[in-house]
């Protein structure tokens, strides 16, 4: 019965998925070329930058953002830097304040490899975080592009205070919160709160 359950909560959020992201590929489009160009010709090298991300069951994805940092920048989170500003791009800081860097993870989204709402994808090499979230079951769910410990904190949470919530949306998903998780997250856009990666 539970697994049931489980199951048709999966494929409503994945239509809700695949509709609101056809939807918002749409009528953000326009602004998607135009942030390309200028990610383009502002600095060398790539529009997108490719991050080997982990997913659902602990698997090993490829998700795209327009690329906000120099070329040469260690493959770590921004928050491990030394100094995260010496290697952002010329539009770079920008970009991530009004979070039009997170623009192509519509591609994840449709592609299956990740959800609007749920745990942010951990990076290949966070070992800890990986592992804490394995042990609480949180590596079950799809990753999200905004979730619970994003609206509660982001960076500014400790791994531990992190997975804390994620398994706390675990336990308590349904399409409401989703709702309220995403009303959330756009305030904080609009507001620019806890707007860093």
């Amino acid at each position: 019965m539970i697994n049931d359950q489980l199951t048709a909560r999966n494929v409503s959020k994945r239509l809700f998925d695949l509709t609101l992201g056809v939807v918002a590929l749409i009528l953000l489009a326009l602004p998607m070329v135009c942030v390309a160009l200028v990610v383009l010709f502002s600095s060398k090298g790539p529009v997108f930058f490719w991050s080997d991300r982990v997913g659902l069951e602990g698997n090993t994805f490829k998700m795209p953002k327009f690329r906000t940092m120099l070329i040469d920048t260690p493959a770590v989170a921004t928050h491990l830097l030394d100094n995260p500003e010496a290697y952002l791009s010329p539009i770079g800081g920008l970009l991530r304040r009004m979070s039009l860097d997170e623009l192509p993870q519509l591609w994840s989204i449709l592609k299956g490899d990740m959800s609007f709402v749920g745990p942010r994808p951990a990076l290949f090499n966070q070992e800890d975080l990986i592992m804490l979230r394995k042990e609480h079951g949180v590596d079950k769910l799809l990753p999200g592009v905004t979730g619970w410990a994003q609206v509660n904190g982001r960076d500014e949470l400790s791994i531990p205070e992190k997975v804390e919530l994620d398994e706390e949306y675990l336990n308590h998903q349904s399409f409401w919160f989703d709702m309220k998780i995403l009303w959330m997250t756009f305030l904080k856009v609009i507001k620019r709160d806890d707007v860093s990666h």
